[in-house]
């Protein structure tokens, strides 16, 4: 697999988006996966030349990352696991969206305890927050960081406002935001405050299923599945992007197979390390032919989307 370097390390351009093994465990997750399969999963992404592997505690509770530490373990050195402060939820499951440093702290080391290890790859602020500056929360996890905790800092979802605070505190080395043939244009006002050593790293690949065809206009989602309950999910506009797909697949001659390739390789356009979430061996090895082997006319399609 294709590898890029950057902060003096090589990540694989393919990432595994860790929300996709969070099974039963409630939180941000789509749907079940028993323990052992979400483990195998882990071990084959890796086998396979898969090395960087994003999480939160809210991806099923602590419990996608419980397996990534217990999946992960014997590779662990080999790997760059990442994680967010930030998404926290109450003792009856009602999600919290908070950048106290407090919570922050909080959340860093439940992540260190549920990975079963002593320090993380890479950690990001997973949303910007009205109520609080980015700065506290940073500094104090650079404070973290200092102690060997974390070893690269960033941010993730960001905005230029908040980019140019955080670089005050400290280097802000990764970037994390959505990327797919929806939002192309999702780096063009932070690549003013980006340098070259930055780590792009793009998550909604697929769109949560719109652009690899899984998703069509009448689906039905499992109770684990937070398609099936989220308001944000309910609320969005996911019916329109269906139609919309179909109409660009109609009108290019293509089918999901060939859009899914698509979608993959716009992504890789954009940001250095697309994040893909799978749950079969069938998925991944998928992702990896799609690298592999990239359809020809990615601008075209990628041009169609513009008009959305």
């Amino acid at each position: 697999m294709k590898r890029i370097s950057k902060l003096n390390k090589e990540f694989s351009t393919l990432g595994f988006g860790g929300a996709s093994i969070s099974g039963e465990g409630r939180g941000y997750g789509f749907g079940d996966i028993s323990e052992s399969k979400a483990e195998e999963l882990l071990l084959l992404s890796y086998e396979h030349g898969v090395n960087i592997f994003d999480f939160a505690p809210i991806y099923g509770f602590n419990l996608a990352e419980s397996r990534a530490g217990r999946g992960l373990k014997k590779v662990r050195e080999k790997v760059h696991l990442i994680s967010k402060s930030g998404v926290d939820w109450h003792d009856n499951g009602r999600v919290n969206m908070s950048n106290d440093p407090k919570i922050a702290i909080k959340m860093l080391n439940q992540s260190l305890k549920n990975f079963n290890c002593d320090y993380i790859d890479i950690y990001l602020i997973h949303w910007p927050d009205s109520n609080v500056d980015i700065r506290r929360p940073l500094e104090a996890l650079y404070n973290e960081k200092e102690k060997g905790k974390i070893l690269h800092l960033g941010l993730c979802n960001t905005n230029i406002e908040d980019l140019r605070k955080a670089k005050e505190v400290c280097p802000v080395e990764v970037i994390q935001m959505e990327a797919n043939l929806f939002r192309q244009q999702t780096f063009k006002e932070l690549d003013q405050e980006c340098d070259e050593s930055i780590l792009k790293i793009g998550w909604g690949t697929y769109d949560k299923g719109i652009l690899s065809g899984s998703v069509r206009a009448d689906s039905k989602f499992d109770s684990s599945d937070c398609r099936s309950w989220a308001p944000w999910w309910k609320k969005s506009d996911w019916k329109d992007k269906v139609q919309f797909v179909d109409g660009v697949c109609s009108k290019m001659d293509i089918n999901y197979a060939e859009l899914a390739n698509f979608a993959l390789n716009t992504s890789q356009q954009i940001v250095d390390v697309s994040l893909c979430g799978m749950k079969t061996q069938k998925q991944l090895l998928s992702n990896l032919e799609n690298l592999n082997t990239p359809c020809k006319g990615v601008e075209e399609v990628a041009d169609e989307f513009t008009a959305y």
